[in-house]
């Protein structure tokens, strides 16, 4: 009987946690992403910063801009500028999509989690709508009175 190979997804390397929270996500895309030299290895070892990141189309072209890959320890002459923009792998159409939505007010679009499938690094992309301060906490409350709930249930059984 022959292996299956399963497109399990491993662990996040990064995640942007805030992202969650300042905004509305409503769809997500996955992108690959285009690396030079050491950037994958340091990229494997975590050293991966998507908290400011972004995400612009210009040229038919999706650029990753504002992400901080640090420089890899034994890269020495190699090492390449950690916050240089990448450009991301996309279909053609997902492009024009993403760049549809993006001209309607409020749209925008960030990194949400940098992985690995199968060895290459790839970035989920989420399109989202800025919440209004009044909208985080509605937020939360939802989020406590679920929690009350889901412990008050638990204390019952």
């Amino acid at each position: 009987m022959a292996k299956q190979k399963s497109q399990k997804k491993d662990k996040p390397l990064a995640q942007n946690r805030k992202a969650r929270h300042d905004y509305e996500i409503l769809e997500t895309y996955e992108a690959g992403l285009v690396l030079k030299g050491t950037e994958i290895k340091s990229i494997r070892a975590g050293k991966v910063n998507i908290q400011d990141g972004f995400i612009s189309i210009y040229h038919q072209e999706a650029w990753l801009k504002n992400v901080h890959i640090s420089p890899y320890d034994h890269g020495n002459l190699f090492n390449h500028d950690p916050l240089r923009d990448r450009k991301l792998l996309l279909h053609r159409k997902e492009i024009w999509n993403l760049q549809q939505s993006v001209k309607q007010k409020g749209m925008t679009l960030i990194p949400l989690k940098v992985y690995l499938v199968r060895g290459r690094a790839k970035v989920l992309i989420g399109l989202g709508r800025g919440k209004h301060h009044y909208d985080k906490r509605h937020a939360l409350k939802e989020e406590q009175a679920k929690r009350d709930i889901d412990r008050a249930l638990k204390n019952n059984y």
